[in-house]
């Protein structure tokens, strides 16, 4: 007699989507795989190699036999070097204890927000926001709040705008800025307006600093500068963009000191330490030269004026202007009510199935009119992909 099984998912993997941006990576490299040339705007990756100098300390780690398992939250060097970059870019002043390295920087976001959301807690989250915050608060049985920023101010967020979704369930607030998708930037007073709009109620303020050196204009900043911040002010970090270093799978998270514990706790059981000889790497990243993070930025500087100039010539089609990161979030409405399309993860597919462009829907980071383009690609293939969805959006009249 066959073994009748009471359940084949957990529940709570129904809280959870499958991740929209590999999804749409998934989903090109399919039809790439048939021979169709696909161009790819959907991931979030730079097109840069890893600096030299930061591949060679991998191989010397290798060849020093430095293989085996490190600490579970990483090694000493490593989070002093997070430390110190940390110090020497925003004059913060952790210690390795308030340091965690993990799998990259939604590694941290994941373990923060598991060791900090119960169920019915609250957190808010701007909109448009990064796919994955919705799913990992929803995953701890949190509560997501949306708050919806205004396109026609560039997606910027306010203190005042926060304020009415308080209440006394608030547990934190997930600020990413500059923002994955639209490039907003949060202004630098704003963010303090924030900061003290959250720390005088004790609530906890995530700062998602995975584009912080990628800013347009002004200087780079962080919000766990102010004096008292370390105190209610947790920093998800990741060298994936700043030193193109995605595979490395390389995150760091400055918390105190108890909560480094407990993520560290649930890091124990789930990944142990982050690969040893990425870590080797990781440590040259911060410690080592800088000048390919300018060289980065300037690139991404020239695509995005370029990006931004082309969307604006497509008939109908609206694009505020990024501030920062290497995205554009532009607003493909125009689109919408014609030959079946309704919803932009419609208009994704069939420009993925006909016009054999990669984007990822506007659906996924909580808004219904936009689609994300990443321009962390070459200017060839910008153009290449650019002159197929205008084309396609013109054929939609």
């Amino acid at each position: 007699m066959a073994l009748e099984l009471k359940s084949e998912i957990a529940d709570r993997i129904a809280l959870i989507s499958v991740s929209s941006t590999m999804k749409v990576a998934a989903d090109a490299e399919k039809l790439r795989a048939q021979g169709v040339d696909v161009v790819d705007f959907g991931a979030g990756e730079p097109d840069f190699p890893t600096p030299d100098n930061i591949k060679q300390a991998a191989i010397r780690a290798i060849e020093q036999n430095f293989t085996k398992y490190t600490g579970a939250g990483g090694t000493l060097e490593l989070k002093q070097a997070a430390c110190e970059r940390h110090a020497r870019d925003f004059g913060t002043a952790y210690t390795p204890a308030e340091c965690i390295i993990s799998v990259g920087g939604k590694h941290v976001i994941f373990n923060l927000t598991q060791a900090l959301v119960n169920p019915g807690d609250e957190v808010i989250i701007p909109v448009p926001y990064w796919v994955t915050y919705k799913d990992v608060v929803n995953y701890a049985g949190g509560k997501c709040v949306f708050v919806e920023t205004d396109e026609q101010n560039g997606f910027t967020l306010t203190a005042a705008m926060i304020e009415p979704y308080l209440t006394a369930r608030t547990k934190m607030i997930l600020i990413n800025s500059p923002s994955n998708p639209s490039g907003a930037v949060l202004d630098r007073e704003e963010f303090e307006k924030i900061y003290h709009l959250t720390s005088r109620r004790g609530i906890y303020l995530l700062t998602d600093e995975c584009y912080c050196h990628f800013l347009y204009q002004g200087t780079p900043f962080s919000i766990a500068s102010l004096p008292g911040a370390k105190e209610t002010v947790l920093v998800a970090g990741t060298l994936s963009k700043t030193y193109a270093m995605t595979g490395w799978r390389i995150g760091f998270g400055l918390v105190p000191q108890p909560i480094a514990g407990a993520m560290l706790k649930l890091q124990s059981h789930s990944t142990s330490n982050p690969t040893s000889i990425a870590q080797k790497a990781a440590v040259e990243a911060l410690r080592g030269p800088q000048d390919s993070v300018g060289v980065m930025l300037a690139e991404y500087r020239r695509r995005r004026d370029f990006v931004v100039r082309r969307l604006r010539e497509i008939p109908g089609v609206k694009c505020a202007e990024p501030k920062g990161a290497f995205y554009a979030y532009p607003d493909i409405g125009v689109a919408l009510g014609k030959k079946g399309i309704q919803n932009t993860l419609q208009f994704s597919e069939r420009l993925l199935t006909e016009a054999h462009v990669a984007v990822v829907p506007g659906e996924a980071f909580g808004t219904a009119r936009h689609i994300r383009i990443s321009y962390a690609t070459s200017l060839h293939e910008l153009t290449r992909g650019l002159d197929r969805l205008h084309e396609f959006i013109v054929g939609l009249n």
